[in-house]
């Protein structure tokens, strides 16, 4: 069922330590483009269920630090690092010398090691595929994205790609924390340790290290290729994947395709000492400020982040009304087949709400 979507998918294997009753402060950076719009859908959407949370906004727009390149103003750091809880809508990265991806600097500036992806076919929105229930596991601070790179003679770059046995012992519990606390049954490591025999190979040990504690998950290695044709052809087979970060960027997306696109995708980036909560598809600078923005993969992503929060409940409630409202078909955004603009459709799940 399509309710189920959300259901734990980002409950810490650690735990929401420390959240007491009682108004919570959660940070919230409305992004680029589209994200200002979806980002007070989304506020008006939490206010209409009576979630017991005050926004903090803050701006991350890049800020010229004395080496000269650029990066993340102080204030917002705090601000994280205050609230333990941030929800983010999508940023633009300028391209040019001394601009670095935003996304990939929060990430490393919080330690957020593991990116969480669930996708599941939603109920009365067909796709090509009906049987999807897959959730990725990427590895998000290191691989190819580590940013080791140089010239060795003109013409000649060489790109590091960083494993260690540290970070994949890390990503890999979560992995199999999560199957056991979230009742799912299998986890698959994707890799291609047959050609990166010591970097994945790494990375595939310490997921077999890691399978020897959790006996009551099945566990399965696969390689890259090999799980991309598999999906393509039965994505059941699959329930949940753990792999290194430009794998899992890869496959996060393709199984995103799967349900319908990054549209409808939640996302949650956990870390030692919090979590960030985000949409992952573009800031759409071509109808930013025209009403025609889909909140619903901020918004579900939001839906994460409330469970992380513990606040199951209000969690419950808003989704029920989302996949409500999807299923009617009524108030649905262009990029769904509809012609509904943002306002509307976020309208008509604050009236399921009440």
């Amino acid at each position: 069922m399509a309710a189920r979507l959300i259901n734990k998918i980002a409950s810490s294997p650690f735990g929401a330590r420390g959240y007491a009753s009682g108004t919570r402060k959660v940070t919230l950076i409305p992004g680029d483009g589209i994200g200002p719009e979806i980002s007070a859908a989304v506020q008006k959407i939490f206010a209409a269920a009576n979630v017991p949370i005050e926004w903090e906004a803050v701006d991350v727009t890049p800020v010229r630090n004395p080496d000269g390149k650029f990066g993340i103003p102080q204030s917002a750091i705090d601000s994280v690092n205050r609230n333990k809880v941030g929800l983010k809508g999508p940023l633009m990265t300028p391209i040019g010398k001394g601009h670095r991806s935003l996304n990939l600097a929060l990430r490393k500036e919080f330690n957020l090691y593991a990116n969480v992806r669930p996708c599941r076919s939603l109920e009365g929105y067909k796709t090509l595929y009906d049987n999807v229930d897959v959730v990725t596991i990427r590895e998000n601070t290191e691989g190819e994205y580590s940013g080791i790179e140089h010239e060795i003679v003109d013409g000649v770059v060489q790109s590091i790609k960083l494993i260690t046995e540290e970070a994949s012992n890390r990503v890999a519990e979560y992995a199999f924390k999560y199957a056991k606390d979230n009742n799912r049954k299998k986890v698959t490591v994707v890799h291609k340790a047959n050609i990166m025999r010591m970097s994945d190979g790494l990375f595939l040990r310490c997921c077999r290290d890691m399978a020897k504690k959790y006996p009551e998950i099945k566990f399965e290695e696969k390689y890259l290729d090999t799980v991309c044709l598999n999906m393509v052809q039965d994505p059941s087979k699959f329930d949940v994947l753990v792999m290194p970060n430009l794998y899992g960027d890869i496959m996060s997306d393709m199984c995103a395709g799967l349900v319908g696109g990054l549209g409808l995708t939640p996302s949650g980036n956990m870390g030692l000492n919090g979590a960030l909560f985000e949409s992952v598809h573009g800031t759409a600078p071509d109808i930013a400020g025209k009403d025609l923005a889909n909140p619903t993969a901020l918004l579900l992503s939001a839906v994460m982040m409330l469970r992380h929060m513990e606040l199951n409940q209000h969690a419950e409630k808003i989704q029920a009304a989302c996949f409500e409202t999807i299923k009617d078909a009524k108030y649905l955004t262009g990029d769904l087949g509809g012609k509904a603009k943002c306002s509307e459709y976020t309208n008509a799940i604050c009236e399921r709400i009440k």
